[in-house]
């Protein structure tokens, strides 16, 4: 090799060497950045919500017009309609998803499927509340309850949640699945001895997704729910109106007439921040348990 053929060589490999290292300084600056500007959001709302928080405004009644009222009915609707939600979406999405990745056959009926269930997960939550309305509010004459609203939150969460199942259990590796069935288990033990524990970090991720955008939704709510409460802490009928936290730091920062709205609303936003990030942390614990069993 000449040596105008090494020069060149080397002269294309330090090239790569600083693309190289310029394309690492960009994806680590927007990476800190990233990370810099979601822990200066977070510090931001904790550092105005925190000072004065007391358990007397987590578990008091709100006030419409005397100072001093609480969240207790508000973040009680919304752990409610989160847990119902979840019964009716999670069965519901890892069925779907374990049929099209394990069961469903390869044909044109299948694919569209597939991008009707894309198309859902994309749509604006408050197409869904529109449909919440029709169909609850207005179509069986229900009013303005947490069932309906609860409903109306699994249906918005269940393409996701289809469409996380579904690449999970195929980004199992083959070989465990082929491993399983060599030893004789059918195919059903398969998928739920083999192929669930296997995806279930990325199930769960999903889930953890859902259940904070669940908890934090308040358009689908406003519309089926309503922005009011029954005004009792432990109210389980699910006939009842169910303003959820988000609805209520909305209600209180735009509508309401008390004179610490301001507070209130940042009591609330810390609130809300912390059981979102609570629930997330719960929702890891399956994963950390089955790591630990493997």
């Amino acid at each position: 090799m000449s040596q105008a053929a090494n020069q060149a060589r080397r002269t294309a490999l330090r090239r790569s060497r600083r693309a190289d290292k310029a394309f690492t300084a960009v994806v680590w600056s927007v990476g800190l950045g990233c990370v810099l500007f979601t822990l200066a959001l977070l510090g931001t709302i904790l550092a105005e919500g925190l000072p004065g928080l007391s358990w007397s405004f987590v578990l008091g009644l709100p006030s419409e017009i005397e100072e001093g009222g609480g969240i207790g009915p508000a973040l009680f609707n919304s752990l409610y309609i989160l847990v119902l939600s979840l019964l009716i979406s999670i069965p519901l999405g890892l069925a779907s998803g374990i049929y099209l990745a394990e069961f469903a056959p390869d044909n044109r009926a299948i694919g569209l499927i597939r991008i009707c269930v894309e198309g859902l997960a994309s749509v604006p939550s408050l197409i869904f509340g529109l449909f919440g309305i029709a169909l609850f509010v207005e179509g069986m004459g229900i009013g303005l309850t947490i069932i309906g609203g609860a409903v109306t939150l699994a249906l918005l969460n269940l393409p996701l949640l289809t469409r996380v199942t579904e690449e999970a259990m195929r980004s199992v590796p083959p070989e465990y699945k082929q491993g399983s069935l060599a030893l004789g288990a059918t195919h059903t033990q398969t998928i739920f001895k083999v192929c669930l524990p296997a995806a279930l970090s990325s199930i769960m991720t999903g889930i953890s997704l859902t259940a904070g955008r669940a908890f934090g939704e308040s358009a689908v709510i406003v519309l089926v729910s309503g922005v009011s409460t029954s005004g009792l802490m432990w109210d389980f009928d699910p006939m009842s109106p169910g303003a959820t936290l988000a609805v209520h730091l909305w209600y209180v920062q735009s509508e309401a007439i008390v004179p610490d709205a301001a507070a209130i609303a940042s009591h609330a936003a810390a609130v809300l921040l912390i059981v979102v990030l609570l629930l997330n942390l719960l929702l890891r614990i399956p994963i950390w348990w089955n790591a630990r069993r493997a």
